[in-house]
């Protein structure tokens, strides 16, 4: 299952792996792939995953989900 996200202020590398080391950090969470251009996460799971929780880990990288979508 995946699901995508929409997250604001990623300009970098390093923003890139901050997002994908906490995203994957979130339980059930088994990938995470950015696309830095797009600012988009997408987010596998091997089943529902809460998106406050993926929103919370966005956020503990100093980032900010805008939508889920």
């Amino acid at each position: 299952m995946t699901t995508t996200y929409t997250v604001a202020g990623m300009t970098c590398g390093h923003c890139v792996s901050s997002v994908t080391e906490e995203v994957g950090a979130v339980p059930g969470v088994t990938g995470v792939d950015v696309d830095l251009a797009a600012g988009r996460v997408s987010v596998d799971s091997d089943g529902p995953i809460d998106p406050a929780a993926v929103a919370a880990a966005v956020e503990e990288a100093g980032y900010e989900v805008v939508t889920p979508s």
